[in-house]
């Protein structure tokens, strides 16, 4: 059964739309380092037809060292402006794993105050598995529009906020990353960083809530799995994983299960796994 929702939309909604003016079409693309992969090249090779390139390394705070971090809302705005999105557009983002970092280009969206926001279920994977049309080459360039940003800082924590959380739980900590990551089992993939998890954080790996085919689990299975891990989707959560892009898959579930109010802890554990300062857990979450 699809699902229904304004946050997420299937592959037969956006074939039959593409044509719309006032929709626009977003691969949201990103790997991490160690798999040596080029999104952008990828994305000349294969995409959907009419589709922009949403450069999350790019479209980021330029002066953190830590990896695509959320940029200012004035850089923000100035990028998308340039892609030819404005007020009153409906955007779709993909990504080509079917759902990876589509979620936290979403998220990025939508603290910066644009809601008409969604993400193609299943992404490029199941779009290129239904045999449906693929373009390649530079997009046609879009006119440039009018782009008002609107910050809401609440989606939005830092390692002091997530510090604060551990004792007062006024939100719950959930993280993304594999169960053995999180249990400090195995070593993180960007060398350096400690093992294991922030104190009193849930674990809800994000390959967890998808289907083989790329897709989001059915609302029963999710508010399954995220009852099993100990999450209350009732309250409020701060989803984190390894450096705050699949976290964003963990906000895109939540915002099916009636909660869009997810902030996502931007530095996650790039940051957290690499300041001895702050306490890390090691084991299943307690």
């Amino acid at each position: 059964m699809p699902h229904s929702s304004k946050w997420l939309v299937e592959t037969d909604w956006l074939a039959s739309r593409l044509d719309a003016p006032d929709l626009v079409v977003l691969d949201a693309s990103l790997h991490i380092p160690v798999t040596g992969r080029d999104p952008k090249a990828e994305f000349r090779q294969a995409h959907i037809p009419g589709a922009l390139f949403f450069d999350m390394d790019d479209i980021s705070d330029e002066k953190n060292p830590l990896p695509h971090m959320l940029p200012s809302a004035t850089k923000f705005a100035s990028r998308v402006k340039k892609l030819g999105i404005g007020d009153g557009m409906r955007v779709v983002v993909y990504d080509v794993e079917g759902l990876y970092s589509a979620g936290r280009a979403w998220w990025m969206f939508r603290i910066m105050g644009h809601d008409d926001v969604a993400v193609l279920n299943g992404g490029l994977k199941k779009w290129k598995a239904e045999g449906r049309p693929l373009e390649d080459g530079e997009p046609v360039r879009r006119t440039e529009r009018h782009f008002t940003p609107r910050f809401h800082g609440d989606m939005v924590a830092d390692a002091g906020e997530v510090k604060a959380l551990i004792d007062s739980k006024a939100a719950q900590i959930v993280d993304a990353r594999a169960a053995g990551r999180f249990e400090g089992r195995d070593a993180d993939p960007r060398p350096g960083l400690r093992v294991g998890h922030i104190p009193n954080s849930r674990n809800v790996p994000f390959a967890s809530l998808l289907n083989a085919d790329g897709t989001l689990k059915s609302v029963e299975e999710l508010t399954a799995i995220f009852a099993k891990a100990g999450v209350d989707t009732n309250k409020p959560v701060v989803a984190t994983c390894g450096s705050g892009v699949t976290a964003g898959v963990i906000a895109i579930a939540l915002a099916l299960l009636g909660r869009a109010d997810t902030a996502i802890y931007d530095g996650s554990w790039v940051e957290w796994g690499a300041d001895p300062k702050l306490p890390v857990k090691t084991g299943p979450a307690a």
